[in-house]
């Protein structure tokens, strides 16, 4: 008896039960929640920066080094979080992941020395968020969507807004008032309580399930419905292992356009605080903008996420960029004339803009190197992106030591969304495949 509710015409039939929705909407749920605690929990470190530059005085460059050795140990592991994805699926990907950041968080509330801090917040937190992040959701949940890809990607990553604005200004409360070591164990805690158990309930692809993406009914080939928005067709029909899709130049490209892209992201998103804090904001008001940011990135990654699924990846890929050349532009406008509005205005490029970039991270490389093996191509395309990431706060952080100013970092992170935006209108999704509102159906 369903009491006149829809049900999915396919049965879960190693559980037996019947849900009156499509069980991928549920594992968007889970990454939604998951999203909102991982990647805020490596987000903290700019909250964090302030309070641990304060207590041991260390040079900048040091101290934003660890969040950029997280970086590079996620470069290491990534690919190997692929291949385990490929062989294993994504319970015990993600489990790692959250294991590794919360113990990294209640060790960091002991540290005395900078290799504890790289050790801690660096290797453990820094490099664990991947396992559970963009790359470790992007492997799986990509296997659930193939039409509506963009948005219950944008969806699920969404999440991250929220998280903005109940764990960051949570986090600023609590190392203002039981200091930065107790916010870590606290955060810490909070990873391994409710994260563990939560991703026991993920499933690597729907046919485990004898379902197909997208909620079809089951009657529906899942190797047809993958079929019918591919546009070049030989290039579809290969067998992309990692090794042939490292010899070809849209390989490449993906590369230089995700390096790029992350450079300028967590160049901004690692020392805006303090930055905030110099040009004469209050610390409460740093700490809010940064969590504004992630609030405005809500809608805009569910509308530009959708809007990707109609005109094509590469279109939000250029706006989202394009957010962070204008969210630069308004950094180093703020530092002679630091007013309410353009503060705003750069929440709003950075967020509502820049992070729609999240919509489509993980659906650019699906598109070109789909099938078995996507796991390992993607984590290791990632590892660019990785690499960027690291680069960006510690090139930043180098900059400032030397010049004493942002203003020469903040325009080369502008130059590196620009390069960005052309390396992937050069790796050409939509002459792989289209999108939904491209294919005419």
């Amino acid at each position: 008896m369903n009491d006149g509710l829809p049900l999915n015409p396919a049965l879960t039939r190693s559980s037996g039960i019947r849900l009156p929705f499509f069980y991928g909407w549920v594992l968007v749920a889970i990454a939604f929640v998951t999203m909102a605690v991982g990647v805020n929990a490596r987000t903290a470190f700019s909250l964090l920066f302030p309070a641990i530059l304060d207590e041991f005085g260390w040079d900048r460059g040091v101290t934003a080094g660890a969040f950029s050795f997280g970086f590079l140990v996620s470069a290491f592991v990534t690919p190997f979080v692929g291949r385990l994805m490929d062989l294993h699926g994504p319970r015990p990907v993600v489990e790692l992941g959250v294991v590794a950041m919360g113990v990294g968080l209640l060790l960091a509330s002991f540290i005395h020395e900078p290799w504890q801090l790289y050790l801690t917040l660096g290797a453990l937190a820094g490099g664990g968020v991947n396992c559970l992040a963009y790359t470790g959701q992007s492997l799986y949940l990509t296997n659930w969507f193939v039409r509506r890809r963009g948005l219950a990607l944008s969806i699920a990553f969404s999440g991250v807004g929220v998280g903005s604005i109940t764990i960051l200004p949570w986090l600023g409360w609590m190392i203002e008032a039981a200091g930065w070591r107790s916010a870590c164990a606290w955060l810490g805690i909070l990873m391994l309580a409710l994260l563990g158990p939560l991703n026991l309930l993920l499933k690597k692809r729907p046919e485990d399930l004898s379902l197909a993406p997208d909620g079809m009914p089951s009657g529906v080939s899942a190797a047809t419905d993958r079929a019918a928005n591919v546009v070049d067709h030989a290039w579809a029909a290969v067998d992309w292992t990692l090794w042939r899709a490292l010899r070809t130049r849209r390989f490449w490209w993906l590369a230089a356009g995700y390096f790029c892209g992350l450079f300028s992201w967590y160049a901004v998103q690692v020392h805006q605080t303090k930055y905030l804090i110099e040009i004469g904001f209050a610390p409460s008001e740093a700490a809010w903008a940064l969590g504004l940011v992630s609030l405005a990135a809500i809608p805009g990654q569910i509308a530009f996420g959708h809007l990707s699924d109609r005109i094509g990846r590469e279109w939000v890929w250029m706006i989202g960029n394009l957010g962070f050349v204008i969210c630069c532009l308004a950094l180093v406008l703020l530092r002679d004339a630091p007013t309410a509005p353009l503060l705003f205005a750069m929440v709003l490029a950075q967020g509502t803009l820049g992070y729609s970039l999240t919509s489509v991270m993980g659906a650019i490389p699906a598109e070109i190197f789909e099938g078995r093996h996507f796991g390992s191509i993607f984590g290791t395309v990632m590892v660019a992106a990785i690499l960027g990431g690291a680069a960006g706060p510690w090139v930043t952080g180098v900059l400032y030591d030397a010049a004493g100013s942002y203003s020469i970092a903040f325009w080369i992170a502008a130059g590196c969304s620009a390069i960005s935006i052309l390396a992937i209108w050069l790796a050409a999704p939509r002459k792989v495949r289209a999108v939904a509102g491209r294919t005419g159906q």
